[in-house]
């Protein structure tokens, strides 16, 4: 005999249907629930690691222009602009979390940017600036980590200006967290005091032969901005805004990439040389 649709309502009405279909029910959800089981495991097994995350810091920002060029340029444009740039590189390559302190023109104060990395559990702080110098002939990019002391009379002047930023916080500023204010007089641990170090020589590395740098590239002060207990942390000097060659090189966006794609190379190696597993083809991680 055919069934009818028909049919079949009648069936189900009269509850003709009704033990085949609970039992085809109960038969399928078991099925689904086994086969979830088996895949279960799978699925945790190829489960992708957390990528690393790299705090980008702009340096200055709003009301604090930082430095301004020889032809009117302001360091916070470059600064942003460059880590823009950077940020797009390396979010492109599938590799690492990005996440800028800033991205749009508007003032955090030094210990926030500290706190902002600290609250999205960086692994990487970098801090990116195009500062002015007393003498305009001075040129080229170089890179600093935390010390107590300064490398040079050159850099504590440039620490002593960079940490006078939060002059425009306002004086309450210094309440603003207990937690940072602990991170910031506690001493940085050895392991981040040598992950520091190692991301600076990946920078100087990079940029030889691609960006111009100081003679002495690589060097170390007391940087409020890079006082974190245990993330590693540089801050990048691009180079100078008191030197005309290198403010107009800055403001050309084939230079600012130039810098990025270093940049992006010297964080590739940092990572790659630092956690092992990975190996470098080109520059690049496996």
């Amino acid at each position: 005999m055919v069934l009818t649709r028909r049919h079949f309502l009648g069936l189900s009405a009269s509850g003709g249907l009704l033990p085949y279909t609970a039992t085809a029910l109960t038969n399928r959800k078991h099925s689904s629930s086994v086969i979830a089981t088996q895949r279960a495991p799978s699925i945790t097994r190829h489960a992708k690691p957390d990528l690393p995350t790299i705090m980008l810091d702009p340096g200055h920002g709003g009301k604090d222009p930082g430095a301004i060029g020889v032809s009117g340029t302001y360091e916070k444009h470059i600064a942003e602009a460059a880590a823009t740039e950077l940020a797009f590189l390396l979010r492109k390559s599938g590799r690492y979390s990005v996440v800028l302190s800033r991205d749009e023109d508007k003032f955090i104060p030094l210990e926030g940017r500290v706190e902002l990395a600290h609250r999205h559990k960086a692994q990487l702080f970098i801090s990116m600036h195009a500062d002015a110098l007393q003498q305009p002939d001075v040129r080229g990019a170089s890179v600093y980590t935390l010390s107590g002391s300064a490398s040079d009379h050159q850099t504590a002047l440039l620490a002593q200006k960079e940490n006078s930023a939060d002059r425009f916080a306002g004086p309450a500023f210094h309440g603003f967290s207990p937690d940072v204010q602990e991170i910031l007089g506690s001493l940085v641990h050895e392991e981040t005091r040598h992950g520091s170090a190692y991301m600076a020589s990946s920078v100087v590395h990079s940029f030889q032969d691609k960006i111009r740098l100081l003679r002495h590239p690589s060097r170390h002060a007391a940087f409020v901005v890079l006082k974190s207990a245990d993330i590693p942390s540089v801050l990048v000097e691009m180079g100078f805004m008191s030197n005309h060659l290198d403010e107009l090189a800055l403001r050309q966006a084939q230079h600012r990439q130039h810098v990025a794609l270093a940049m992006q190379q010297a964080i590739d190696r940092y990572f790659s040389s630092r956690f092992g597993g990975e190996r470098l083809a080109g520059g690049r991680l496996l």
